[in-house]
Order: C-alpha cells, then sequence, then structure tokens
C-alpha cells in the first residue's frame, strides 16, 4: 500500500554526490512526500558525512520542507522501516581505486575504475558488503526498494539478485543520460522528443535514437558526433572511434567503449597520466578534497557548480526519478539494470542487464531488445560470463574462479601475468577482502605464486 510519507535511506551518505541527491528530492517535493531523509556512512567517512549532512540540512531549511534529515554510523538504525534505500558506497575509499588504477599500468595493464583488473577487484570488495546490507534490509525494512549506483553497478546488482536473493533491486547509472542530454543537443531538440533505445551491460552499452515520427536516426546522430570533437563523458579520454566500425555496428556504442575498441591507444594516454602521478583516481581525489572544502561553508545552501566537474553528475538526480516513478507508478522509460527476464536474447533470462525499461510501482519492465549483430553480441558474451565468475569469486572467495575471470576479461593479458596481477592486488586490498583470508596468507607465505 502507499505511504503517505517516505522514509529514504542513503548509505555512502558522505558521498560527494549527495547534494545533488538533495536538490533532486528537492525538485520533487510535490511528488515525493518525504518524511525522513537518513545519511548513513562508516567511522573512517564520519567527517565527511557530518561536512555533507549540515549542507543537506541547509539544503533542506531553505527550500522550507519539515523533512528531518538523519546522519548516522549505524546503518540498522536507518534502515529500520525505509522505504527506498539507496547505495553510493565504495569499500577502500578512493585509495583502494588508486590502486585499483595505478597496479594494473605499472606491469603496462590498462587500470580503470569499473573495467579490467581494477572493474573486478571493486566488484570483489563490494559485493559481499552489498550482501550484507541486503541481508539487513530484509530484517529491518523486508519491503523497501535498494536502488543502486556503487559501482560496478551491473555486478553488484546481480549479486543482489542471484545471491542475494532480493528481487526489489534496480541499478542505475549516469552514461546513459550523458548521452542522452549530449545528443538531443546535437539534434537540437529536448531528450522528450526523442525515443532512445539502450541494451547491453553496464558500462558496455549500445544504442539506438529514434525521432517522434518513429524514424531511426541513429546515423544521423552518429554523423553529428562524428564532426564534433567533444567527449561525452568526464572521467574517460576522448579518442575518437574509428568510424567505418561504429556504422557498421548500426547502433552508437557508450564512452566505456573505448577501453575495448581503441585499447591501446586507451593504455598509452593511461600511461602517460601513471608516470605524472595523474591517474583518473588521484585527479578524482583532489577534485573532491576541494569539494568538502566548498561544502564546510555555512552559508552554502544549494548544490555548487564544482560538482559537476567530478565526473558523474547526473547520477543521483536519476536515482531520485528511479524512486519517483515507483513510489507514483509513473511510467516513465528509464535506462536501468534489472534482470533480463528474456529482453535481450543473447543473454541468460536470469542475469542483470542494462536495457530501456518502464519503470512501475513494481519495479522496472524491460523493454524487449531481441537479439545482437554478431559484433556486439560476441563482446557481450564474453564479458557477461566474465561478469558471472567474477561475482562467483566475490561470493567465495574461490582463487580459481578469481583467475578464471582475470583469464577471459579482454583486458587481461592471460598467463602469468594474470596471475601475477592477480596475487598482487589480492596482497594489496586484504583488509577488505575477507574471503580470499586464506588464499591471501597462501600468497605472502609464497606458497602460490
Amino acid at each position: 500500500m502507499k505511504k503517505d510519507r517516505i522514509k529514504i535511506v542513503t548509505i555512502g551518505g558522505g558521498s560527494s554526490y549527495t547534494p545533488e541527491l538533495i536538490e533532486g528530492y528537492i525538485k520533487r517535493k510535490d511528488e515525493l512526500p518525504i518524511r525522513e531523509i537518513w545519511l548513513v556512512d562508516i567511522e573512517e567517512g564520519k567527517e565527511k558525512l557530518e561536512i555533507v549532512g549540515n549542507l543537506a540540512k541547509r539544503m533542506v531549511e531553505k527550500a522550507g520542507l519539515d523533512w528531518e534529515v538523519h546522519l548516522t554510523l549505524d546503518r540498522r538504525e536507518a534502515l529500520k522501516d525505509a522505504d527506498f534505500v539507496s547505495t553510493q558506497f565504495r569499500v577502500g575509499l578512493l585509495d583502494a581505486r588508486i590502486k585499483d588504477e595505478r597496479i594494473p599500468l605499472s606491469h603496462g595493464i590498462l587500470g580503470q575504475e569499473t573495467n579490467g583488473a581494477g572493474g573486478m577487484f571493486k566488484a570483489f570488495r563490494t559485493i559481499p558488503v552489498i550482501l550484507d546490507i541486503v541481508n539487513d534490509m530484509k530484517e529491518l525494512c523486508p519491503d523497501a526498494w535498494l536502488v543502486n549506483f556503487t559501482n560496478p553497478s551491473g555486478m553488484v546488482t546481480e549479486a543482489v539478485l542471484k545471491y542475494g536473493n532480493f528481487e526489489k533491486v534496480v541499478g542505475l547509472c549516469n552514461v546513459p543520460i550523458n548521452h542522452m542530454m549530449s545528443e538531443s543537443k546535437l539534434l537540437g531538440k529536448d531528450p522528450e522528443e526523442l525515443y532512445f533505445q539502450f541494451a547491453g551491460l553496464n558500462h558496455l552499452h549500445w544504442h539506438k535514437v529514434y525521432d517522434k515520427e518513429g524514424d531511426d536516426v541513429t546515423s544521423l546522430v552518429m554523423e553529428k558526433i562524428f564532426s564534433s570533437e567533444n567527449s561525452e563523458m568526464e572521467n574517460i579520454k576522448f579518442i575518437p572511434f574509428f568510424q567505418e566500425q561504429i556504422r557498421d555496428l548500426e547502433m552508437l556504442p557508450c564512452g566505456y567503449h573505448r577501453y575495448y575498441y581503441l585499447t591501446n591507444d586507451m593504455l598509452q594516454k593511461e600511461l602517460e597520466e601513471f608516470e605524472k602521478n595523474a591517474t583518473r583516481a588521484e585527479t578524482v581525489k583532489k577534485v573532491e578534497a576541494e569539494l568538502f572544502e566548498i561544502y564546510k561553508n555555512p552559508d552554502l545552501k544549494e548544490k555548487p557548480e564544482q560538482l559537476s566537474q567530478r565526473g558523474g553528475t547526473h547520477y543521483s538526480d536519476a536515482a531520485c526519478e528511479l524512486i519517483n516513478s515507483i513510489y507514483n507508478d509513473k511510467r516513465s522509460t528509464m535506462v536501468v539494470s534489472t534482470r533480463n527476464n528474456g529482453a535481450l536474447a543473447d543473454l541468460p533470462y536470469d542475469c542483470a542487464v542494462e536495457v530501456s525499461s518502464i519503470i512501475t510501482a513494481g519495479g522496472p519492465r524491460p523493454n524487449n531488445f531481441g537479439k545482437f549483430k554478431p559484433a556486439q553480441r560476441g563482446l557481450v558474451q564474453v564479458m557477461k560470463a566474465m561478469e558471472e565468475i567474477t561475482i562467483e569469486a566475490a561470493v567465495t572467495g574461490d582463487y580459481g574462479k578469481a583467475l578464471q575471470a582475470f583469464t577471459i576479461n579482454p583486458l587481461v593479458p592471460s598467463g602469468d601475468i594474470a596471475r601475477t596481477l592477480l596475487n598482487e592486488m589480492l596482497v594489496a586490498h586484504k583488509k577488505h577482502l575477507p574471503q580470499f583470508k586464506e588464499v591471501i596468507e597462501k600468497i605472502e607465505n609464497g606458497e602460490l605464486k
């Protein structure tokens, strides 16, 4: 039954993205009758939680709303009787991301937050934590919806569905939104005047674009993009795709496809940044420090413009609209990670896919896409297999599974180098990998090389 007033919990409430989340709720104040917002973090994030939480309170007060904003380190206290739970946490904080990027690059291998070795290790650290959160939700707020934009969003969502046995979960990403906004602008239209059909996996999807008459304008968008020199993403280096290859796809790739279509070029760019101690993670750490200095200003009562430099802009607004669409059964079309249910014929029925979906009171209803052409199908099936194995390794701590995932990931060379890199990263992240404890001890004792 629809509640008159709702309770929303954000885990990772001390995130620099939280002001955008609060702004999104305020924008929807006439549709979302919020009673209380709980911002939750861990002891290491206490200072940031206080800073961003106080800004959130000032924003709500300025808007003249009676919402209660609570700050806590007690997750269970926050979750009790929640209606919606959003997750935006980073296990190991940005220092862990720096390791995910720098350790592979030290071996001449791509280092990236959600792709390659770094992405798999982010999954290893994150999945056990999200499953703990789900266990708490089953006990304390079993009817709540989990809105996840903790990366790697697709794998985290699939882990909740398969291993958490929790159906009320939706994964979100800002990448599709960025494409919709930038491509609409190229055509001189509002996003509402176009229909975007996305299909694939989180950070590995393709899409088509249609106008209001139902005509496919994807090729027109392609030509506009080819004549433009702007990157659609803050956190990925802009290197032009090969036009002939993209035309052959007959679909538009996302920015992350550069890691698979232009691997060596992207690696060279990253190695240059590595040498200057200027990897994306190191840059973000500096941006975050500056943001929190701005957030401390007691006179600041709105989201600062500088947040757009962080790279994840529009994430939070998407989360607010998703909650709005579920609560009000708006039937909005959004791109989300959800159970496939046959929407993408080339992938397992029970896996998580990122696909255009109708958002109802009962959750996402993925729009049927059908089959991919061979070029897309080959890559997406390999990547889905890699994701499935990575998730299983994250849950079980099975070294063989972890090595298997490294071996089939297109961005990690197989053989001795994969094993060497895996072992080094396991030891580097051991504080946040309790499921691999016995394996890590063997590596440190020289029993596993």
